[in-house]
């Protein structure tokens, strides 16, 4: 797969959150390598995320790690705190932190219920607000971006698809759809652009059992009519452009990274 090489976020500042491993890593690495200084959140493998710093670092980048628990307000606001104090301020925001916790909906617990709602919902409305916050108190900075800011929301398929044994997720992710497009359509005239990303199946740790043998992935790809398992790198790449002047005009738009998985691939034989 190619990499980005052309340097579009040069001089940005950006903040991922979740970002130390799977597709947030691979946000931040892709970030980086368009030119933007990256902010690597994480709440917990601290080792991860300072191996991300040294990786950007070593191919002549700059960033930095900040913990954070993204569904806690007085963590989220001490993070963009320790962002401006860095750096100046703030231009991307990659609302990327999300957790799944799997039950069948009559065993699901009202914690494992808050839980998901905290961090996938929750999460994104406060590290949103404080963006938004910063890039009105900045302004717009012409020679960084033609827009205030941009905010990318990570969401999933499951904003659109039910899952079954996942109640909780799929209703944070499809209210994570209505809360992008309500913010988007406020914000727009401010001249800051909110969009989403909805991943499909990702080669990823967080869904390792999906395909791990052969013939969980051959059971996968069934779902899939573009036949093929989608890489962290497929979704840091769209992110890169919708942070950039590239999609100036793309707004509270979601792309579904998916290989057709939202195409009801069932009903290709005819329905």
């Amino acid at each position: 797969m190619p990499h980005i090489i052309e340097k579009s976020l040069v001089g940005q500042r950006a903040l991922v959150t979740g970002g130390n491993s799977g597709i947030g890593a691979a946000i931040a690495l892709a970030l980086a390598e368009a030119g933007a200084r990256v902010a690597i959140n994480y709440l917990s493998n601290v080792e991860e995320a300072q191996a991300l710093v040294a990786e950007i670092q070593a191919s002549g980048g700059e960033a930095i790690t900040i913990q954070a628990d993204v569904s806690q307000e007085d963590q989220v606001i001490a993070m963009f705190q320790q962002v401006i104090e860095t750096w100046g301020s703030l231009d991307i925001l990659v609302a990327n932190a999300g957790i799944q916790q799997y039950a069948p909906f009559v065993d699901m617990t009202l914690a494992q219920w808050d839980s998901v709602m905290a961090v996938n919902l929750t999460g994104q409305f406060l590290c949103a607000r404080e963006a938004v916050k910063e890039f009105l108190r900045r302004g717009v900075v012409p020679e960084l971006s033609c827009a205030t800011g941009k905010i990318v929301c990570t969401s999933s398929v499951h904003d659109i698809i039910p899952w079954a044994g996942h109640v909780n997720y799929a209703a944070s992710k499809g209210g994570l759809l209505m809360f992008m497009k309500s913010l988007a359509q406020e914000v727009a005239h401010m001249k800051i652009r909110v969009n989403a990303v909805s991943p499909g199946a990702i080669r990823t740790p967080i869904n390792r059992s999906a395909w791990e043998t052969p013939e969980m992935e051959e059971n996968l790809l069934k779902l899939i009519p573009y036949e093929r398992i989608g890489d962290p790198a497929d979704v840091a790449q769209a992110v890169v452009w919708l942070a950039s002047d590239a999609s100036d005009y793309v707004v509270g738009a979601t792309l579904y990274i998916d290989g057709g998985m939202t195409l009801y691939p069932g009903f290709r034989e005819g329905g």
